[in-house]
């Protein structure tokens, strides 16, 4: 399905970049801190934006409307922002910000996680500096997918975060991700560590996508609602990323994300068979005390990498879809728990696709090889549909500008027919492998262990022909040597 291009133009990329730097330097290094904040005032704004909003439906429909700043005018943005710098930043602060907080009632996962948040620009300079540059950006007359990609870009900043342990998936990445799982409308979606919000935001825009006629959406009030509040779930372990998550949904839309703080590898969690799509690129590095680890984890190992890959599989419901990006290593490592996991993938699931990526495709701030897997729980697996990226749109750099060649539109085509088509061939990009020669390789399903490289053709002349253009070649020296020295005399 064709999907929307989502670049912001040059002068709002500009913008945010700007206000990133007044950040930076009004004393709020931490990009996460930073991030946090810059939501916390871009949803105070679009609070407005949707009450003013709601109004204006009201009186068309000629139904009574009730405001939610009624009883706390001086909460709207409209009305604060006005407000002289010797008074500004006390009143967000005391004012504001708690109101702000308690919105949607009591024990909803967004009152939660705002319980401890607090609001910590430290000067009524940088407040107003940007406030400035937020009414400049003008949200509320952009459509929702621009609202939501300015929030995207100023999410791009966190790749800096790298030193905070943060990675953020390529955007791209994750949309080939959820394209391949293709979800639907009245599937459980989950992200086990969520960061962001990345790909759970990519599947609602997909199914919304997927929903419309003529640019139109054709959900119904009530599927409508059970896409934004029965659909989409997220845990992280980071209770700051819980709160951007939160805030990320709520910039696209979605009225009461269903975002926790959790360890999904530990005993107190435990949703088995209860999704039907997972989508996640979960920490390559980590790894987990085993008595904190969950009793459903019964590979011997503390490397999350490989724990995640078991428990997408136990949440999973029969029939339910993964799409999940792992290190290399887990393809070909050869200790018991690495063998034990891709023996689960193939013997309990269908592993359908295993997508090899460039090792730059988390530049500039990392550079590892990983690899997309696919596979849908409940069938063993016959065979096993290799391809090898070599391009994804953007340059294999620190700069990582955008770029003509990229096969993930052929990625996703191939993956559609790979049935209908010849895909035996080694040598190609993409080729099937028989699950009976992974068993025999140690269940190893890294693409170089099976691809075939092209040998390079060499022309044997014959040894006559050689002779003969030698001796021409001398004849022509000893006439030129000739010239020479006739021109001497």
């Amino acid at each position: 399905m064709e999907q929307r291009d989502n670049m912001l133009h040059a002068e709002l990329k500009s913008k945010i970049r700007k206000l990133w730097d007044k950040f930076w330097s009004g004393g709020i290094s931490n990009p996460l801190q930073a991030i946090e904040q810059i939501s916390y005032l871009m949803f105070m704004k679009k609070l407005e934006d949707k009450d003013v909003l709601n109004e204006q439906n009201a009186a068309l429909k000629g139904i009574k409307f009730k405001s939610i700043f009624e009883g706390h005018k001086d909460c709207r943005w409209s009305e604060w922002s006005e407000y002289p710098s010797d008074r500004i930043l006390a009143h967000v602060r005391d004012v504001v910000f708690p109101f702000m907080r308690g919105l949607g009632g009591d024990n909803t996962h967004y009152s939660n996680y705002m319980k401890d948040a607090t609001f910590s620009l430290p000067t009524a300079s940088l407040l107003i500096e940007a406030v400035n540059i937020i009414n400049d950006l003008h949200i509320k007359e952009q459509n929702q997918d621009t609202q939501g990609d300015i929030y995207e870009y100023l999410l791009s900043e966190l790749q800096s975060a790298g030193k905070n342990g943060q990675f953020r998936t390529p955007r791209h990445i994750i949309k080939m991700m959820v394209e391949l799982a293709n979800p639907e409308l009245g599937d459980l979606i989950l992200d086990p560590a969520c960061g962001t919000a990345g790909f759970l935001v990519n599947a609602y825009e997909y199914i919304l996508h997927k929903n419309q006629k003529n640019g139109v959406s054709t959900l119904t009030p009530q599927k409508k609602k059970i896409l934004d509040e029965e659909s989409l779930y997220g845990y992280d372990i980071d209770r700051t990323m819980v709160r951007i998550a939160v805030m990320n949904l709520m910039m696209h839309g979605i009225t009461n994300p269903q975002i926790s703080g959790e360890d999904t590898l530990s005993k107190r969690y435990n949703e088995k068979g209860k999704y039907n799509v997972i989508l996640a690129n979960p920490p390559f590095k980590g790894s987990i005390n085993e008595s904190e680890k969950s009793d459903e984890l019964t590979i011997s190992t503390s490397k999350t990498e490989l724990l995640f890959l078991e428990l997408m599989y136990n949440c999973l419901s029969i029939g339910g879809r993964c799409a999940v990006i792992v290190p290399d290593g887990v393809l070909f490592g050869n200790s018991n728990a690495h063998k034990s996991i891709r023996r689960l993938l193939l013997e309990k699931c269908r592993l359908d696709a295993v997508i090899s990526m460039p090792s730059e495709i988390f530049k500039p701030y990392a550079g590892v090889s990983t690899a997309v897997l696919f596979f849908t729980k409940g069938e063993p697996t016959e065979k096993v549909w290799f391809y090898d990226m070599e391009a994804d749109g953007q340059s294999l750099d620190d700069k990582r500008n955008e770029i003509k060649e990229n096969d993930i539109p052929d990625i996703l085509e191939s993956f559609e027919k790979r049935n209908k088509e010849n895909n035996e061939d080694r040598f190609k990009k993409h080729f099937f492998i028989p699950v009976k020669e992974i068993i025999s390789n140690e269940w190893d399903l890294s693409i170089n262990k099976y691809r075939k490289e092209k040998e390079i053709e060499h022309n044997h002349r014959k040894s006559s022909d050689i002779l003969h253009e030698m001796k021409k070649e001398v004849k022509e020296l000893i006439v030129g040597i000739e010239e020479l020295e006739d021109l001497k005399n």
